[in-house]
Formats: C-alpha cells, sequence, structure tokens
C-alpha cells in the first residue's frame, strides 16, 4: 500500500520553466510510498534541462538515491514535456522537511520549494480506544492555519467574536503566541531605489556579486553576515558607484552559504546566498578482477575531491560492524573496497557512484587450481645406486604423500622425504629389488596424483662361450610411444639407458644423422658404465629433435639400433590479435594461429582483457576455446580496452600474445533530429538538421546524405564524404521529379537509423523577385579617408540566382581599380586603400531575366586639405595684430570645420598657438610683447584633420616701444640675530641595556650656537661611548651600547653672544631577565 502525490491534482502558480510543480505543503503517512511529480516544457529550450532534487539549502539527493529514494525521468517527444519523479518509499520521520527541486537549462533557471510533513503510522488493534479514521477526520476538519490567520488580520474588538464562533478556550494564551508570531514590518524608508535579490546562487569557488541602488550617492552603507559587520578583505570587496553598492564575493565557499544585509541607516534589504557544492567525478576508473578463492581483492577509485562520499553498492553492500568480510579503506582522493577472502558467492558485477559519476569493475572467482610445472620421469637403476623422484607444483605451501605401489612411503634412514619450495623429493638410496614398483605423489586437499615407475636391472652373469656377438637390450617402456620413438619435454632431461651384452665388451658408438656424439661432460653427452651405454640430454631443446643411432661391435659382429627422438612444447603466442568490430559493450576479436604448435595438436585458446592504463588481466574464457575469432561481452562503453590471447596443447600454455591495439566499445549514435528543406532549385536542393540527441562515447565522425526516387527502394548516396556541418546541398537532380531524402550520423560504431523527410520533395525552382536589402549606414553619405580598406557588403535575395552589376556614375566598374564578389545571397564592394578618384555615386542592379532592383549609394574619399592662401597682417595696434586670409584651393573633398593660427618671436623662432578650430577667415593676436617682432601661419582643417603645410604671412607686425620709467625702492637689510632657542626639547625615556639608543632635540639661533652634552651636569666630552652630531640645528646624542651606570640625567645647552637655552630629560636604564646574568 502507498500514498503518492501528483502535483496534477493541486493548484500552483506556475512561473518560469515549470509547466507543473509540486504544492507548498505535502503531507505523507508514516510507512507509505510518497511520489512528487514535476514537469517541464522544453519548447523554447535548446538545451536538455538538467533537474535537482534538493533537502534544506544544498544537500543533491541524487547522492541519496536507493532503496528508500528512486529518481525517474521521462520525455514527451509530442508535446516536447520532461516529466520528474522524487519517490520515498515507505517514508520515515527523518524525511520530514525542506526540499526544493530546481531546473537549469543553460542560461535559465527555474525553481520550486515545498514542505513535507510525515505523520505517525496507523494504530493497530492492540492500541485500545484509538481510532486512526476518527484522527484524521479531526485533523482534516480544524482550521487551525485558518484561525491563526484569521487573528492576524483582524481588529482587537473581533478577536471575541471569532473566539465564540471557532469555538476557542484559551484565546489569551493563543494572543500572546500571535504578538510572538507577528513580524514587525520595518518601518518604509526611501533609502533604496533597487534592492538585493531574493536569494543568489553559486557554485561553490566561484565569484557572486550583490548589487543594490541607494538614493542618495554619497550615503555609506554596512553589509551583515548572519547579523554580524563584514570587513573589507581579499575575500569581500565593498564599491561604492554612484548610486550603486556593490559586494563581491572571491572563491566562495559553504561558510557563504548565509543571509546576508545591506544597512542604510534605519533601511534595510535582505537575500540569501545558497553556495552549490560542485558534483564529485570520478578521475579513476574501477579495474577488473580474476582472482582464486581465498585471495585478498580491493576495488580501488579516484575521485576529484577529498572527503568526498563514494556509495558502493554490488547487489547489496552492508558495512556491518561485526563483519569481516567487506572493508571500506578512504585515503585523501583514494576510495577502496576491500574483500578479504573471496568466494565463489562474491562473483558479479561492482559499483561505484558519486553525485557526479559512476564506475563499475567485475570479479570473477574460479576455484583454486595445482597445476604440475615438472612430473616425475621413470628411473630404471642397478642394485646400491641412488634413485630420485623429484616433482614440481605451482603452490609452494602444498604438502603431500609419496606412496607405493598404493601404500604410503614412511621416511627411514634409505629412503628420505624433502618440500622445498615447490619442489618434493624422494630419494632412495642403496636401492634393492624390492624397491621396484610405482611410486605417486598425492598432494593434500586435491584430487591430483603424479606417478612413476622405478624399473631394477638385475645383472645377470651367464657363461657364454668366449665370443658373443654384441646385442642390444631397448628397454619399450618409459617415454617411448613406439620401438623406434621417444618423446620429450622441452626443458626435461632425458636419461636413455641402454643395456649391451658381447664377449669381449663391445665398443658403443652413439651419432645423430652422421655427426658421432663422444663427449662424456656437457648438456648432451654419452656415459659409460659395464654392460651399459647411458645417452644424456640436459634441458631438451627444440635442435635436439632427430633421428640417433647407437651401434656396437666386438670381433664376433655388430649390432646397430636406431631411435628418433622428438621433443614437444608449449606453443608458439598467437599472432596479429586484433579488434574487427565493436558494439555498445562488446567487441569481436580475431588473432591467427602461432606459427609453430610445439609438435602437439593445439587444443584451443584462452583470452585475456584489461582496461588500458591498467595492469590487471581479467579472463574471458575457463575452458579451451578452439575457435580462432571470440566476442567479448560484458564490457563498458567508452572505456579503452586491450587484449591478449594464449595457445594451448597438450604440454601447456604459450607465453601471451603481443597485445592489441587498444579498442573502445561504442555504439552507434541515435538518429539526426528535425531533418528540413531550407532551399530547392532545378537541379539541387539543400537540407539542414540537427545533431542526434544521443551521441554516446564514440562521438560523431559526419553525417551521409541520401536519395531515391519516390516509390524506388534504392537509395543513393550524395557525398562521397562524410559532411561535418549539420547542412547539406544535393546536387544533381532530375528536374521535376519527386524526391525522398534520408540522414544517418556516422561513428566508428557505424551508421545510425536515419532521418527520412515526412514526403517527398519536387525539384523545381520557385521563382522570386530579386530584393536589394541595402544596410542602413549606405544609405547615406559614405565618407571614408584616404588609405583606408574598403569592404562593402551587399545583401540580397531572388530566385534563380539573380546577376549583380555594378556602375560608377552611370559607367560600369573598372575591375582595376574596384573588386567586386557575388555570391547567391550577397555581393561585395571591395577597394583596398581608397584614393580621392574612388569617390562618386555607385549604383548596383539586380536581375532575374527581365526583373531588377536597383540600389544607389554616395561615396566620398576625403583627405587633408591644402594649406590656406594670402595670409597677411592687415593691422597692429597696441598689443595687437589684424590677420587675414583666404580659404585653401584644395579643401579635401569635404567642408572646412576651421584654422589653427599660430605665432612666433622672429628671434625665437619658436611658434605658439593663438587660436584653434577658429572657423571665420580672420582673427585678431593679442597680449602681444611689446618691443618683438611676430610673424603668423596658419592651417586649414577638415574631418581628416590638419593640413600638412601652413600659409606664412608675407608681412610681420612690430610691437614698438613706449617710454617707461622703473623706480627701485632702496633695499633694507634685515636683522635675524636670536638668541638659541629649543624648538623641540629632550624626551624622558627607558632603554634596555646593551642595545645602542639615541636622544635627540632641534635649536635655532643667530650667530650659530655652541652645543654642550651634559651628563648630570657633567660635560661629557670627547668620551667614545657618545657621538655628538649636529645636522641643520638637530642635535643627536648616540650612547653605544649602554649599561645600567649610564642611566641618569641628560641635558644638553645652546650658546651664543645673545644669550643661553638648555633641555634635558630622564634615562632609565634596566636589565631583561637572562641578560643581566650574562653581564
Amino acid at each position: 500500500m502507498s500514498f503518492s502525490f501528483f502535483s496534477e491534482n493541486m493548484s500552483t502558480e506556475l512561473t518560469g520553466l515549470f509547466v507543473e510543480k509540486p504544492t507548498e505543503n505535502i503531507t505523507a503517512v508514516a510507512g507509505m510510498d510518497l511520489v512528487i511529480i514535476a514537469k517541464v516544457d522544453s519548447t523554447t529550450l535548446t538545451r536538455k534541462p538538467t533537474m535537482k532534487w534538493l533537502k534544506g539549502k544544498w544537500l543533491d539527493l541524487v547522492s541519496k538515491a536507493g532503496k528508500h529514494m528512486q529518481f525517474k525521468e521521462t520525455y514527451d517527444r509530442n508535446t516536447k514535456i520532461y516529466t520528474y519523479e522524487m519517490k520515498i518509499i515507505k517514508a520515515k520521520v527523518g524525511d520530514a522537511g525542506a526540499y526544493r527541486c530546481e531546473v537549469t537549462a543553460k542560461d535559465k533557471c527555474d525553481s520550486s520549494s515545498f514542505e513535507i510533513s510525515v505523520e505517525g503510522e496507523d494504530a493497530g488493534e492492540d492500541d485500545g480506544d484509538l481510532d486512526f479514521s476518527a484522527l484524521l477526520k479531526k485533523v482534516k476538519e480544524e482550521p487551525v492555519i485558518d484561525v491563526w490567520e484569521l487573528l492576524k488580520s483582524a481588529h482587537p474588538s473581533e478577536y471575541e467574536k471569532i473566539a465564540f464562533e471557532y469555538g476557542i478556550t484559551d484565546l489569551r494564551g493563543m494572543l500572546k503566541r500571535l504578538k510572538k508570531m507577528k513580524v514587525v514590518e520595518p518601518k518604509h524608508c526611501e533609502a533604496f531605489l533597487k534592492r538585493l535579490e531574493s536569494c543568489y546562487s553559486v557554485e561553490k569557488g566561484k565569484k557572486i556579486v550583490l548589487r543594490c541602488e541607494v538614493v542618495d550617492p554619497d550615503v555609506p552603507v554596512k553589509w551583515l553576515k548572519n547579523g554580524q559587520e563584514i570587513k573589507p578583505s581579499a575575500k569581500y570587496i565593498m564599491e561604492a558607484n554612484g548610486n550603486v553598492r556593490t559586494l563581491t564575493i572571491n572563491k566562495t565557499s559553504l561558510a557563504d552559504d548565509a543571509a546576508y544585509e545591506c544597512v542604510v541607516g534605519e533601511d534595510k534589504c535582505f537575500t540569501e546566498i545558497f553556495v552549490k557544492e560542485p558534483p564529485v567525478t570520478i578521475t579513476k576508473l574501477m579495474d577488473d578482477y580474476h582472482v582464486v578463492v581465498g585471495e585478498r581483492v580491493e576495488f580501488e577509485v579516484e575521485v576529484s575531491e577529498e572527503g568526498a562520499h563514494v556509495m558502493w553498492s554490488d547487489i547489496e553492500l552492508v558495512k556491518d560492524k561485526d563483519s569481516t568480510k567487506y572493508r571500506f579503506k578512504k585515503d585523501g582522493r583514494k576510495h577502496t573496497l576491500i574483500i578479504q577472502e573471496a568466494t565463489l558467492d562474491d562473483i558479479g558485477m561492482y559499483h561505484a557512484w558519486t553525485n557526479g559519476g559512476h564506475t563499475k569493475g567485475e570479479l570473477e572467482v574460479e576455484e583454486k587450481q595445482l597445476e604440475v610445472l615438472q612430473d616425475i620421469a621413470d628411473l630404471t637403476v642397478r642394485a646400491t645406486d641412488q634413485a630420485l623422484f623429484k616433482c614440481e607444483v605451482s603452490d609452494d605451501k602444498v604438502t603431500g604423500k609419496w606412496f607405493k605401489d598404493g601404500v604410503e612411503v614412511l621416511p627411514t634412514e634409505r629412503i628420505k622425504m624433502t618440500h622445498i619450495g615447490r619442489f618434493h623429493r624422494l630419494l632412495i638410496d642403496n636401492v634393492i629389488p624390492e624397491d621396484a614398483g610405482d611410486y605417486t605423489f598425492i598432494p593434500d586437499g586435491y584430487a591430483l596424483s603424479i606417478s612413476a615407475k622405478l624399473n631394477f636391472l638385475e645383472i645377470k652373469v651367464d657363461y657364454v662361450p668366449r665370443q658373443d656377438p654384441p646385442k642390444i637390450h631397448l628397454d619399450t617402456t618409459g617415454n617411448m610411444v613406439s620401438q623406434n620413438t621417444i618423446i620429450v619435454v622441452a626443458g626435461n632431461k632425458l636419461r636413455l639407458d641402454v643395456e649391451i651384452t658381447g664377449e669381449p665388451a663391445p665398443t658403443v658408438v652413439w651419432s645423430k644423422g652422421d655427426q658421432p656424439i663422444s663427449a662424456t661432460e656437457g648438456r648432451m653427452r654419452v656415459e659409460a658404465r659395464k654392460d651399459l651405454s647411458c645417452f644424456v640430454i640436459e634441458g631438451a631443446e627444440r635442435e635436439d629433435e632427430g633421428n640417433y643411432t647407437i651401434c656396437v661391435n666386438n670381433p664376433a659382429g655388430e649390432d646397430k639400433a636406431m631411435l628418433f627422438v622428438k621433443i614437444v612444447d608449449v606453443p608458439d603466442p598467437p599472432e596479429n590479435v586484433r579488434c574487427t568490430s565493436v558494439g555498445e559493450d562488446c567487441a569481436s576479436i580475431i588473432w591467427d594461429p602461432p606459427v609453430f604448435d610445439g609438435g602437439a595438436p593445439l587444443k584451443g585458446y584462452l583470452m585475456e582483457r584489461k582496461k588500458k592504463g591498467s595492469s590487471r588481466w581479467t579472463k574471458l574464457n575457463f575452458d579451451v576455446y578452439e575457435a580462432s575469432t571470440y566476442e567479448a561481452k560484458r564490457m563498458i562503453e567508452g572505456v579503452m580496452y586491450e587484449m591478449r590471447v594464449f595457445a594451448i596443447n597438450s604440454i601447456g600454455m604459450s607465453q601471451p600474445s603481443l597485445t592489441s591495439k587498444a579498442f573502445m566499445p561504442i555504439a552507434a549514435t541515435s538518429e539526426p533530429i528535425r531533418l528540413t528543406v531550407h532551399d530547392v532549385t532545378d537541379n539541387t536542393c539543400t537540407l539542414k538538421w540537427l545533431a542526434p540527441e544521443k551521441i554516446g562515447a564514440g562521438g560523431l565522425d559526419g553525417y551521409l546524405i541520401e536519395y531515391c526516387k519516390e516509390g524506388g527502394t534504392e537509395w543513393e548516396v550524395a557525398n562521397q564524404e562524410l559532411c561535418q556541418r549539420q547542412g547539406y546541398v544535393v546536387r544533381g537532380l532530375p528536374v521535376g521529379e519527386k524526391v525522398n531524402f534520408r540522414v544517418k550520423a556516422v561513428n566508428i560504431a557505424g551508421h545510425s537509423p536515419p532521418a527520412v523527410l515526412s514526403q517527398a520533395v519536387t525539384i523545381r525552382e520557385i521563382m522570386e523577385y530579386p530584393k536589394i536589402r541595402l544596410p542602413r549606414e549606405l544609405r547615406t553619405k559614405y565618407i571614408r579617408k584616404v588609405g583606408e580598406k574598403i569592404n562593402l557588403t551587399i545583401p540580397f535575395q531572388g530566385k534563380p540566382r539573380p546577376v549583380a552589376t555594378w556602375y560608377k556614375d552611370g559607367q560600369p566598374i573598372d575591375p582595376k581599380m574596384v573588386n567586386v564578389r557575388n555570391s547567391n545571397v550577397d555581393t561585395i564592394l571591395f577597394i583596398r586603400e581608397a584614393e580621392r578618384e574612388h569617390s562618386g555615386t555607385y549604383e548596383l542592379v539586380l536581375q532575374i531575366e527581365n526583373m531588377e532592383d536597383r540600389a544607389s549609394l554616395i561615396l566620398r574619399i576625403v583627405d587633408k586639405p591644402g594649406p590656406p592662401l594670402k595670409m597677411k597682417v592687415t593691422d597692429v595696434w597696441g598689443f595687437n595684430a589684424a590677420l587675414e586670409w583666404d580659404p585653401p584651393k584644395d579643401d579635401g573633398n569635404c567642408e572646412i570645420i576651421g584654422y589653427t593660427i599660430q605665432k612666433a618671436d622672429m628671434k625665437t623662432k619658436e611658434w605658439f598657438t593663438v587660436y584653434e578650430h577658429n572657423r571665420r577667415t580672420n582673427c585678431t593676436a593679442s597680449d602681444l610683447i611689446m618691443g618683438n617682432e611676430y610673424m603668423f601661419r596658419v592651417y586649414s582643417e577638415n574631418l581628416c584633420g590638419l593640413s600638412e603645410e601652413a600659409g606664412v604671412s608675407k608681412n610681420t607686425a612690430v610691437i614698438a616701444k613706449t617710454d617707461l620709467e622703473h623706480k627701485r625702492s632702496p633695499y633694507k637689510e634685515k636683522d635675524t640675530s636670536c638668541m638659541p632657542k629649543f624648538t623641540q626639547p629632550l624626551v624622558d625615556r627607558s632603554i634596555v641595556a646593551g642595545y645602542s639608543t639615541t636622544i635627540s632635540c632641534s635649536v635655532k639661533g643667530y650667530p650659530k650656537p655652541k652645543i654642550v652634552w651634559m651628563k648630570n651636569k657633567m660635560i661629557i666630552g670627547q668620551d667614545p661611548k657618545f657621538l655628538m652630531r649636529n645636522n641643520q640645528g638637530v642635535l643627536t646624542l648616540n650612547i653605544r651600547k649602554p649599561g645600567t651606570f649610564d642611566g641618569g640625567k641628560y641635558s644638553c645647552m645652546a650658546v651664543n653672544d645673545l644669550g643661553t637655552d638648555e633641555v634635558e630629560c630622564n634615562e632609565c636604564v634596566h636589565t631583561v631577565k637572562g641578560e643581566s646574568n650574562k653581564m
């Protein structure tokens, strides 16, 4: 049984991006399910919206997704509405609180807040008289919220009436609570023109600016955070620009998530900042593991933030304090899931989730198997010889027992058993006939046995005639697969003991092919014993394979035997491992068989894979796989993988092949969307579309455009190379035919499903009248300076393609002076460096058959003007001179806007500006200096600036002198004599013993006074401990490293002919504790 909430049942005010959103107050019943729905309209959005469900201010509920809380998203292609669901399974009291759903789409954002309250569970039959249905009825009937609203808005005289009407018994208590609940309205003040926004949202680490406007531009403001005043710092920057007041918060953190106020006098404006923590991404993916039972497994991931929450999940992982099965470890940004001892029950896929990423790794566990690395070889020994059985297994911790003919062998003085590492040895000294038999080694805990045979060679002495021809007695048991062939595993030792009889003792010769073997030491050797010839090969190699001959002879005759020694080995590794195709979670692998099969038929192959960059390989098959092609599955899309293959024969497994080139399991994209026809001509069709909604990890390489005639089934490819843009012009189409078009997206995984037009397109040109769209700035005179570049683009429309022709002043333009480029939709007029002769009226004529359109523009190229003409001085009076000139002959192709007049003294010839931007052709130069002669010049000025040259006056202006007499006042020397007077006295000081110090004062007086320093009324004199200086009346006394005896009263006396002055101070010398001990 579940309780579901659907927003369509409630009436909510719709704002922003939401079509439907949850109500503000939702009540759930504990133990029942709760479903909350919100809908977003995407018709006006360019990107898919992103929905976040938050609890409180910043807790992202996606990180809490699991069995208790689930999220779902659906999309309706017809209405283009996204539906988002949040489902709380078996609601608890802890689920109550404030929630917010926030939707973002590029630069648009909207949010909706709601409150969830959870009531108690249903009462059972044993709960006495508690009637849950009656309680629900009471909750619905009791209008508590309505009564509070009535009391808040009612006049005090109506309180008793409301209490009587609604049955309120404790009216006085409710009024007291109402008084506390009433919000004190802030006093209305016109201090703010524009207040702060109600709330702000910012990502952690980013900058945010709070902005408001005040009425008085000079008024100071205060910024508060949670009621505490903010001081300016590098983090908080406060600015005042006119009426605007801003608070900038740099590098926001979760501590900045608070309420903020801007205070102006008694008026305040409030806002709240929500700091959003960025999603935690996974920077290092999880590796796959292949282990045997009992091994330790560590799944490790690395995230982008320290201290981030990582949720691990298999089918279900429970972190129980008493359980030692799983351990969870955090080390900075590394998170590790540890399985102490893996079992077959642990096989599966393990996931790690953060609020911004997901990774998974596969764990494969196989039963522990024991491999025999070296088998026991059969032995043939004589009496009193030593027999040694030796075998090697893969696990050095495995113990075992030796058996002879099914009976356990016990150690004695003659029989010894050893176990060193992976080697198990059975040593029998002084072999006797009773020791012959079958010996078996059985490892403890494994259904495995290793057997060999001990043959006892009994020496028989026969009394025969002295002349006995030689005879070779070959033992056909053991490694002989036939009477003439011996098989030896590469790396093993071959020892062939051949019994030889004959009288007298025959001579034995071993040979390989035609080459005799005579060595008695080394890897391949011959050992001679009485009545026995031993042929030994240590560590058999492939080159040792071949025909071997033993030849014995004596005076009585000759005997010969031929053997074929076959060396078998593990095969060579497979070659040319490569990936031929990939899917969303699979890949097809193919390889070539090994060049050498090891001398034994191949049984099959084993495959391994790993993620690129990882060092851990994962087995893909446990049983031998016979084919040379394999389809690897259960891979993660978008992750690079590498493969290798092992070949297996009856001897063992080869070395791994070379690692294949890295490949990535990827899937084809979804189909392109919104395929439309943009334009049609007699033989072309222009198509446009949008990128697929789902692209995947394989990316997008381009698009393939195909077409076929209506009713046909054969599609023809329009583009030989992939189209990179989301538009294409299909050319060479038959006129008048109806053609179907489709577009496929292509990536490394192949072709996507096609996007097909809903109906066929008729290939026929649509006539459209020519129309010139002259830009607004070209509808008046277009003025440019000489030397500037001119690039005019004039768009037009018309079908079929119009013919654009340019004219200048009624004549076709000269292509050597002006460049023109025409396209289907515009024409460009280009002049690299403008000249005066480019000025004129340009006309554009657009023609389609007998239809045309015209547009004109006036182009004026301007230059600096020439100099003014006939500059002259027309009159001179007093300190003034009247000037006149004529306008320049060349105005630079534009209006003269003024003149600049300068003057120069004939003595210095330095020019000074008299007037600027003088619009008339005459002026008066004033404030000239008497007795000087002046010449003048004038520059003309237009839009391009001043003229290069100036018009210079032909005559000069001479300012005549007048009779003037200067009467000098008599000079009286000032008496500066004064008696000495201290302007800055000495100051009492407390100094530390051992640290040099300086006392200073300042004095004035004329004639320069004589300075006398005294200590305790005694003249200091030339004591080297004291340094006395006088710099411009500033007197200093430097006491070098004073001791306690240097304390006292210091005075300074200044004396000249007019009098005496004196200042004094007290100097107290104290020692620092620790320093006095040193002294």
